[in-house]
């Protein structure tokens, strides 16, 4: 086997969200929270990857392609009801386990007369007004009016054996989808009682229908839709982008279903009404669960009990160079400065921007917007800046996933404040994580640059882990001011010797680093690859791998999601060795590390080693030239793959297997990184002997006990 299809490589990492629900050394409710997190990924893995392979089963030219696809199909809907089945087990362990900790977790049968009594006053007062019934009737188009991966109480109300149906939507935008019930006085109970806003309305549902219905039993049971999250921007020279974007998601409200999420007593008669009203004719498309969906909702679990059931909170760290400083711009230019989030603060990428919006020597801001907070201080001191006069132009990716009409609605606050707002290239998504800062000194004009991995995205910042480079480089700098003028006019010739950008010159860079490899293994000099991706997926630079690997090149990947890539194969991938992490932070950045016979390259970068990264999108990836950047991430890097506490062996099987832990210590690279950037930041430890510390522990686990303090078993 050569390639694992991504779509089952995929649920193989969802099955790693999953362990980390299972895990009994992670604290209760984080547990609950990952049930939450792996619910919101098999969400958008419908919407999009489901979607697209029955896209293909439509489409296919031939009967082989059409064979494969429905091949693919139904694996994956095998692969789907095993994991079900491990979510639903999970999800029943953890209600025992909250009621252990005196946390239960009730539905409307459960409640006591003084519980119902408050929850009919919350009901009138908090929740009547955001619910508003769907009646179904034969006028009535319910595919048209039925939100995407909204959770709804399909309604019976049933009078001689007669059954009017109706649809209510399950509020959780509006209103939280946990209420805590109160405690009474006269109760000695200690325990905390949470009620799901479902079974609220449940237990509300006589008061919602009985002044306009007449019924004599009423019942309802909840299922959810997920739609094709897929469109096309129309080509018509006469859209503006902005009635494009508008139209393609009207589109997507209207998309075809691909799953139907149903509660699995729901009444045979309730179901076929619903697949009749929404045109589902194959049951493949069905999926039945649970009481409840919508279980990313789960990731909001409020934090009730001891503070033991959630994790301990980490203060992010004040970076040292920034900190000892007067102002952003002198730190940047006494040297090059790396932040990883989310251990070091975001706040100094957002006082940089702040200081340049005011700054009498700045005059100019340039930046790359991808995804932003909701409540943005990025766009914030943008604005500032327009009003203190500086030059700012703003790309906005309209076509980022999901986040489309939020960036619709930032790029018309943005132009109405006077920025100059740019949408990119046409057929490319600029993902690029740039921003440039032009000053006017003494010596003319200086760039400052900030290159990263992730979004300039507040809230992103704290759960994702990524890098930032904040440089005044000349030979960088220079070349990301070509990557804005590259956006601007696509059609012009730009050639760049230092940063390797998508579409022009990634594919082309990567391969001509593997083969310095390959050619160094072959002589005997000194040779590796370390790559951390969170998609490996690309065919072509893939076979290139599997090239260095025959040649005796040692290859080591860290890749969080899809690895296409099989390792351990005799004659093919012998030298690969893969690792995916899942903990508390979701692992972002992508890096590579070329042995270049012991004068190691190391480069940070925007871009997975997928297809579309590398040929239909703008990406940034850039070369470190500080040595002591460049030997920061090194050993970053190198605590990630000591990993074997959170690390699972990515293997031909998918079996997402924990590794041996051979010297009896143990390494939880997250934790081992916060203390590892914590001790380096103190001035009291000097950076030579932390050097001549790590350089002399050829054991990674040693090196953990050294200094960073081993993790406690």
């Amino acid at each position: 086997m050569k390639f694992i299809e991504k779509e089952l490589s995929w649920l193989s990492f969802n099955h790693r969200v999953l362990q980390e629900a299972q895990d009994i050394s992670v604290p209760l409710l984080e547990r609950l929270r990952f049930l939450g997190i792996y619910s919101s990924n098999m969400d958008e893995f419908y919407r999009v990857r489901v979607a697209n392979v029955r896209r293909k089963i439509y489409i296919a030219k031939s009967v082989s392609e059409k064979k494969q696809a429905r091949e693919l199909y139904d694996l994956i809907q095998q692969k789907v009801i095993e994991l079900q089945l491990i979510f639903d087990d999970t999800y029943l362990t953890l209600l025992n386990k909250l009621s252990e900790q005196d946390i239960n977790l009730i539905n409307e049968m459960q409640l006591s007369q003084e519980e119902e009594a408050w929850l009919e006053t919350y009901y009138k007062d908090k929740l009547r007004r955001h619910i508003f019934p769907l009646i179904l009737t034969e006028n009535i188009n319910l595919k048209d009016n039925i939100k995407d991966d909204s959770t709804y109480l399909m309604v019976a109300m049933t009078i001689n054996n007669h059954s009017q149906y109706a649809l209510i939507e399950v509020p959780s935008s509006n209103v939280p989808r946990f209420v805590k019930l109160p405690k009474y006085t006269n109760s000695d109970d200690e325990s905390s009682s949470i009620i799901l806003l479902d079974n609220i309305i449940r237990h509300s549902l006589k008061q919602i229908f009985v002044d306009f219905f007449e019924f004599d039993y009423i019942h309802a049971y909840s299922m959810k839709l997920t739609r094709d999250a897929e469109f096309d921007l129309s080509n018509e020279f006469s859209q503006s982008l902005f009635e494009q974007m508008n139209t393609s998601l009207r589109k997507r409200i209207n998309a075809e279903p691909v799953r139907l999420v149903y509660d699995k007593k729901m009444p045979a008669d309730m179901l076929s009404v619903l697949k009749q009203k929404l045109n589902i004719t194959s049951n493949q498309r069905l999926v039945s669960g649970g009481r409840y969906h919508s279980f990313k909702d789960f990731i909001e679990f409020p934090d009730v009990g001891n503070k033991s059931l959630s994790y301990e909170k980490m203060s992010a760290i004040e970076h040292k160079d920034f900190r000892n400083h007067p102002n952003a711009f002198t730190a940047m230019a006494n040297k090059d400065i790396l932040l990883y989030y989310p251990y070091h603060k975001f706040s100094h990428f957002t006082e940089w921007l702040r200081q340049a919006a005011y700054d009498p020597k700045v005059v100019s801001i340039e930046i790359s917007l991808y995804r932003v907070a909701k409540k943005s201080r990025v766009v914030a001191a943008l604005i500032e800046a327009v009003k203190n006069g500086k030059q700012t132009t703003v790309n906005i990716e309209l076509r980022a996933r999901f986040d489309e009409q939020a960036n619709l609605n930032w790029a018309e606050i943005l132009t109405n404040a006077g920025a100059k707002v740019t949408f990119g290239i046409p057929n490319l998504k600029v993902h690029a994580k740039i921003c440039l800062i032009t000053r006017k000194e003494e010596s003319g004009l200086v760039r400052y640059a900030h290159i990263g991995s992730g979004n300039f995205h507040e809230k992103n910042a704290k759960i994702y882990t990524d890098f930032s480079l904040f440089t005044c480089r000349p030979e960088l700098t220079e070349e990301v001011a070509q990557v804005f003028k590259f956006i601007k006019s696509p059609y012009q010739k730009f050639t760049f010797e230092h940063l390797i950008i998508s579409p022009i010159n990634s594919r082309a860079s990567f391969v001509d680093l593997i083969d310095q490899e390959i050619s160094a293994a072959k002589n005997n000099h000194k040779s590796g690859i370390t790559l951390k991706v969170n998609n490996l997926v690309d065919h072509s630079l893939i076979n290139k791998l599997y090239q260095a690997s025959n040649a005796g090149v040692p290859i080591k990947l860290i890749i969080r999601g899809i690895c296409t890539l099989v390792a351990g194969i005799k004659e093919q991938s012998e030298n690969i060795q893969v690792i995916s992490i899942i903990d508390r932070f979701l692992e972002h950045p992508r890096v590579a590390i070329f042995e270049q016979k012991g004068n190691q390259k190391v480069l940070l970068s925007s871009a997975d080693w997928m297809n579309r990264n590398i040929e239909e999108r703008v990406e940034v990836t850039c070369p470190i030239y500080c040595h002591d950047v460049k030997k920061q991430i090194i050993d970053i890097i190198n605590i990630q793959l000591a990993d074997n506490t959170k690390a699972r062996i990515i293997d031909s099987e998918q079996r997402n297997l924990y590794p041996p832990n051979h010297c009896n210590e143990k390494v939880r690279s997250q934790m081992a990184i916060y203390r590892y950037l914590t001790k380096q930041n103190d001035e009291l430890v000097k950076t030579t002997e932390l050097t001549e510390t790590i350089e002399q522990s050829k054991d990674m686990s040693i090196m953990d006990n050294f200094i960073l303090k081993k993790e406690p078993a």
